[in-house]
Protein backbone atom coordinates (compact mmCIF):
# COMPACT_ATOMS: atom_id res chain seq x y z
CA UNK A 1 0.00 0.00 0.00
CA UNK A 2 1.27 3.48 -0.89
CA UNK A 3 2.52 5.19 2.29
CA UNK A 4 0.76 8.44 1.38
CA UNK A 5 -2.56 6.65 0.97
CA UNK A 6 -2.03 4.90 4.30
CA UNK A 7 -1.36 8.25 5.98
CA UNK A 8 -4.53 9.83 4.57
CA UNK A 9 -6.57 6.80 5.60
CA UNK A 10 -5.20 7.04 9.14
CA UNK A 11 -5.86 10.80 9.31
CA UNK A 12 -9.46 10.51 8.15
CA UNK A 13 -10.43 7.40 10.14
CA UNK A 14 -12.19 9.39 12.91
CA UNK A 15 -14.32 11.17 10.28
CA UNK A 16 -14.99 7.89 8.48
CA UNK A 17 -16.25 6.39 11.71
CA UNK A 18 -18.52 9.39 12.32
CA UNK A 19 -20.10 8.75 8.92
CA UNK A 20 -20.28 4.97 9.15
CA UNK A 21 -21.80 5.19 12.65
CA UNK A 22 -23.87 8.31 12.07
CA UNK A 23 -27.05 8.57 14.14
CA UNK A 24 -29.18 9.10 11.01
CA UNK A 25 -29.20 5.35 10.31
CA UNK A 26 -30.77 4.53 13.66
CA UNK A 27 -33.72 6.91 13.19
CA UNK A 28 -34.83 5.49 9.84
CA UNK A 29 -37.62 3.42 11.31
CA UNK A 30 -40.38 3.65 8.71
CA UNK A 31 -40.91 4.40 5.06
CA UNK A 32 -41.49 8.10 5.70
CA UNK A 33 -38.08 8.36 7.39
CA UNK A 34 -36.47 6.65 4.41
CA UNK A 35 -38.11 9.10 2.01
CA UNK A 36 -36.56 12.03 3.90
CA UNK A 37 -33.13 10.42 3.86
CA UNK A 38 -33.35 9.77 0.13
CA UNK A 39 -34.37 13.38 -0.51
CA UNK A 40 -31.00 14.44 0.88
CA UNK A 41 -28.89 11.59 -0.41
CA UNK A 42 -30.04 11.91 -4.02
CA UNK A 43 -28.03 15.13 -4.33
CA UNK A 44 -24.86 13.24 -3.44
CA UNK A 45 -25.75 10.54 -5.95
CA UNK A 46 -26.24 13.21 -8.61
CA UNK A 47 -23.17 15.38 -8.02
CA UNK A 48 -20.98 12.28 -7.78
CA UNK A 49 -21.58 11.82 -11.50
CA UNK A 50 -20.37 15.35 -12.23
CA UNK A 51 -17.21 14.79 -10.17
CA UNK A 52 -16.65 11.55 -12.06
CA UNK A 53 -17.15 13.13 -15.48
CA UNK A 54 -14.92 16.08 -14.57
CA UNK A 55 -12.12 13.62 -13.90
CA UNK A 56 -12.77 11.87 -17.18
CA UNK A 57 -12.72 15.20 -19.03
CA UNK A 58 -9.37 16.18 -17.55
CA UNK A 59 -7.64 12.79 -17.64
CA UNK A 60 -8.77 11.64 -21.09
CA UNK A 61 -9.59 13.28 -24.39
CA UNK A 62 -13.36 13.79 -24.67
CA UNK A 63 -13.19 16.30 -27.54
CA UNK A 64 -12.80 16.06 -31.30
CA UNK A 65 -10.26 15.91 -32.86
CA UNK A 66 -8.89 13.33 -30.45
CA UNK A 67 -5.36 13.58 -29.08
CA UNK A 68 -3.64 11.25 -26.59
CA UNK A 69 -4.04 12.76 -23.12
CA UNK A 70 -2.27 11.83 -19.91
CA UNK A 71 -0.87 8.36 -19.31
CA UNK A 72 -2.56 5.20 -20.46
CA UNK A 73 -3.00 3.59 -17.04
CA UNK A 74 -4.82 6.62 -15.58
CA UNK A 75 -7.05 6.81 -18.67
CA UNK A 76 -7.91 3.17 -18.23
CA UNK A 77 -8.71 3.59 -14.53
CA UNK A 78 -11.12 6.51 -14.93
CA UNK A 79 -12.79 5.11 -18.05
CA UNK A 80 -13.48 1.81 -16.31
CA UNK A 81 -15.05 3.58 -13.33
CA UNK A 82 -17.17 5.74 -15.64
CA UNK A 83 -18.48 2.69 -17.44
CA UNK A 84 -19.53 1.08 -14.17
CA UNK A 85 -21.19 4.19 -12.75
CA UNK A 86 -22.80 5.63 -15.87
CA UNK A 87 -23.78 2.37 -17.58
CA UNK A 88 -24.49 -0.27 -14.92
CA UNK A 89 -27.46 -2.63 -14.99
CA UNK A 90 -30.62 -2.59 -12.90
CA UNK A 91 -32.37 -5.60 -11.40
CA UNK A 92 -33.87 -6.49 -14.78
CA UNK A 93 -30.62 -6.17 -16.68
CA UNK A 94 -31.44 -2.77 -18.23
CA UNK A 95 -28.50 -0.41 -18.61
CA UNK A 96 -28.75 2.68 -16.39
CA UNK A 97 -26.58 5.11 -14.48
CA UNK A 98 -26.54 4.74 -10.72
CA UNK A 99 -28.37 8.08 -10.50
CA UNK A 100 -31.23 6.79 -12.67
CA UNK A 101 -31.29 3.60 -10.59
CA UNK A 102 -31.58 5.72 -7.45
CA UNK A 103 -34.53 7.65 -8.91
CA UNK A 104 -36.21 4.30 -9.63
CA UNK A 105 -35.68 3.34 -5.98
CA UNK A 106 -37.19 6.62 -4.79
CA UNK A 107 -40.23 6.20 -6.99
CA UNK A 108 -40.77 2.60 -5.89
CA UNK A 109 -40.99 3.56 -2.22
CA UNK A 110 -43.07 6.68 -2.89
CA UNK A 111 -40.35 9.28 -2.28
CA UNK A 112 -40.85 12.61 -4.02
CA UNK A 113 -38.49 12.96 -7.01
CA UNK A 114 -39.98 16.26 -8.20
CA UNK A 115 -37.49 18.33 -6.18
CA UNK A 116 -34.32 16.83 -7.66
CA UNK A 117 -35.86 16.78 -11.14
CA UNK A 118 -36.81 20.44 -10.82
CA UNK A 119 -33.29 21.26 -9.65
CA UNK A 120 -31.77 19.50 -12.66
CA UNK A 121 -34.24 21.07 -15.09
CA UNK A 122 -33.57 24.63 -13.91
CA UNK A 123 -29.82 24.06 -13.73
CA UNK A 124 -29.78 22.62 -17.26
CA UNK A 125 -31.63 25.67 -18.58
CA UNK A 126 -29.89 28.39 -16.58
CA UNK A 127 -26.54 27.07 -15.43
CA UNK A 128 -27.25 28.95 -12.18
CA UNK A 129 -26.96 26.79 -9.06
CA UNK A 130 -28.55 29.36 -6.73
CA UNK A 131 -31.55 29.71 -9.03
CA UNK A 132 -31.89 25.93 -9.30
CA UNK A 133 -31.61 25.43 -5.53
CA UNK A 134 -34.25 28.07 -4.88
CA UNK A 135 -36.62 26.74 -7.56
CA UNK A 136 -36.38 23.22 -6.14
CA UNK A 137 -36.40 24.16 -2.46
CA UNK A 138 -33.19 22.21 -1.91
CA UNK A 139 -32.37 21.72 1.81
CA UNK A 140 -29.52 23.89 3.10
CA UNK A 141 -27.23 20.96 3.96
CA UNK A 142 -27.68 19.49 0.47
CA UNK A 143 -26.85 22.89 -1.06
CA UNK A 144 -23.63 23.05 0.95
CA UNK A 145 -22.69 19.54 -0.10
CA UNK A 146 -23.23 20.19 -3.81
CA UNK A 147 -21.48 23.56 -3.69
CA UNK A 148 -18.40 21.96 -2.14
CA UNK A 149 -18.34 19.32 -4.88
CA UNK A 150 -18.52 21.92 -7.62
CA UNK A 151 -15.99 24.16 -5.90
CA UNK A 152 -13.63 21.18 -6.03
CA UNK A 153 -14.45 20.60 -9.69
CA UNK A 154 -13.89 24.31 -10.32
CA UNK A 155 -10.31 24.16 -9.09
CA UNK A 156 -9.43 22.25 -12.25
CA UNK A 157 -6.89 20.30 -10.18
CA UNK A 158 -7.23 16.62 -10.90
CA UNK A 159 -5.43 15.37 -7.79
CA UNK A 160 -7.90 17.24 -5.54
CA UNK A 161 -10.86 15.91 -7.48
CA UNK A 162 -9.44 12.40 -7.38
CA UNK A 163 -8.80 12.56 -3.63
CA UNK A 164 -12.34 13.69 -2.77
CA UNK A 165 -13.71 11.15 -5.24
CA UNK A 166 -11.62 8.32 -3.79
CA UNK A 167 -11.62 8.90 -0.05
CA UNK A 168 -14.87 10.86 0.17
CA UNK A 169 -16.88 8.66 -2.17
CA UNK A 170 -15.58 5.37 -3.60
CA UNK A 171 -13.46 4.23 -0.65
CA UNK A 172 -16.14 5.36 1.83
CA UNK A 173 -19.38 4.07 0.34
CA UNK A 174 -19.13 0.34 1.17
CA UNK A 175 -18.68 0.84 4.93
CA UNK A 176 -21.26 3.60 5.03
CA UNK A 177 -23.92 1.56 3.27
CA UNK A 178 -23.13 -1.64 5.11
CA UNK A 179 -24.34 0.01 8.31
CA UNK A 180 -27.50 1.18 6.64
CA UNK A 181 -28.40 -2.01 4.82
CA UNK A 182 -28.48 -3.90 8.10
CA UNK A 183 -31.16 -1.50 9.34
CA UNK A 184 -33.00 -1.74 6.02
CA UNK A 185 -33.27 -5.50 6.35
CA UNK A 186 -34.61 -5.19 9.89
CA UNK A 187 -37.10 -2.39 9.37
CA UNK A 188 -38.38 -2.55 5.80
CA UNK A 189 -40.28 -5.13 3.78
CA UNK A 190 -38.92 -6.79 0.69
CA UNK A 191 -40.94 -4.37 -1.45
CA UNK A 192 -38.08 -1.86 -1.06
CA UNK A 193 -36.20 -4.05 -3.51
CA UNK A 194 -34.66 -1.44 -5.82
CA UNK A 195 -33.11 0.54 -2.99
CA UNK A 196 -31.72 -2.63 -1.44
CA UNK A 197 -30.32 -3.60 -4.83
CA UNK A 198 -28.74 -0.15 -5.15
CA UNK A 199 -27.06 -0.48 -1.75
CA UNK A 200 -25.89 -4.03 -2.36
CA UNK A 201 -24.59 -3.07 -5.80
CA UNK A 202 -22.46 -0.30 -4.30
CA UNK A 203 -21.10 -2.60 -1.61
CA UNK A 204 -20.22 -5.18 -4.26
CA UNK A 205 -18.77 -2.88 -6.95
CA UNK A 206 -17.22 -0.07 -4.91
CA UNK A 207 -15.88 -2.25 -2.13
CA UNK A 208 -14.37 -4.85 -4.39
CA UNK A 209 -13.24 -3.01 -7.49
CA UNK A 210 -13.91 0.70 -7.96
CA UNK A 211 -12.26 1.75 -4.71
CA UNK A 212 -9.05 0.00 -5.74
CA UNK A 213 -9.13 1.69 -9.15
CA UNK A 214 -9.74 5.09 -7.54
CA UNK A 215 -6.91 4.63 -5.05
CA UNK A 216 -4.50 3.83 -7.86
CA UNK A 217 -5.71 6.81 -9.87
CA UNK A 218 -5.09 9.15 -6.92
CA UNK A 219 -1.63 7.68 -6.40
CA UNK A 220 -0.81 8.20 -10.07
CA UNK A 221 -1.93 11.83 -10.01
CA UNK A 222 -0.13 12.80 -6.80
CA UNK A 223 2.98 10.80 -7.62
CA UNK A 224 5.94 11.72 -5.42
CA UNK A 225 4.86 15.32 -4.87
CA UNK A 226 4.53 15.85 -1.11
CA UNK A 227 2.56 19.07 -1.58
CA UNK A 228 0.00 17.32 -3.78
CA UNK A 229 -0.48 14.61 -1.15
CA UNK A 230 -0.89 17.24 1.56
CA UNK A 231 -3.49 19.10 -0.50
CA UNK A 232 -5.24 15.82 -1.27
CA UNK A 233 -5.50 15.06 2.45
CA UNK A 234 -6.92 18.49 3.24
CA UNK A 235 -9.51 18.21 0.46
CA UNK A 236 -10.50 14.76 1.66
CA UNK A 237 -11.09 15.97 5.23
CA UNK A 238 -13.25 18.82 3.95
CA UNK A 239 -15.29 16.43 1.78
CA UNK A 240 -15.97 14.09 4.72
CA UNK A 241 -17.04 17.02 6.88
CA UNK A 242 -19.55 17.97 4.18
CA UNK A 243 -20.88 14.40 4.14
CA UNK A 244 -21.39 14.56 7.91
CA UNK A 245 -23.25 17.83 7.40
CA UNK A 246 -25.50 16.23 4.78
CA UNK A 247 -26.32 13.35 7.11
CA UNK A 248 -26.90 15.84 9.97
CA UNK A 249 -29.47 17.62 7.81
CA UNK A 250 -31.34 14.40 7.08
CA UNK A 251 -31.23 13.41 10.75
CA UNK A 252 -32.59 16.78 11.89
CA UNK A 253 -35.49 16.66 9.43
CA UNK A 254 -36.40 13.09 10.39
CA UNK A 255 -36.32 13.99 14.08
CA UNK A 256 -38.42 17.09 13.43
CA UNK A 257 -41.01 14.94 11.67
CA UNK A 258 -41.16 12.58 14.64
CA UNK A 259 -41.75 15.48 17.05
CA UNK A 260 -44.50 16.96 14.90
CA UNK A 261 -46.22 13.59 14.61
Amino acid sequence: MNEHITRIQQDIEPLRQQIIRHKVYSVINDIEDLKIFMKYHVYAVWDFMSLLKSLQNSLTCTAVPWFPTGDGETRHLINEIVTGEESDVDMDGRVKSHFELYLDAMEQCGADTSEIKRFIEVLRQSGDFSLAFDAAGTPAHARDFVRFTFDTIGTGRSHLQAATFTFGREDLIPGMFMSMIEDIHRHFPDSISIFKYYLERHIEVDGDHHSHLALQMTANLCGDDERSWQEAGQATIASLEKRIGLWDGAFEEIEKKKVLN
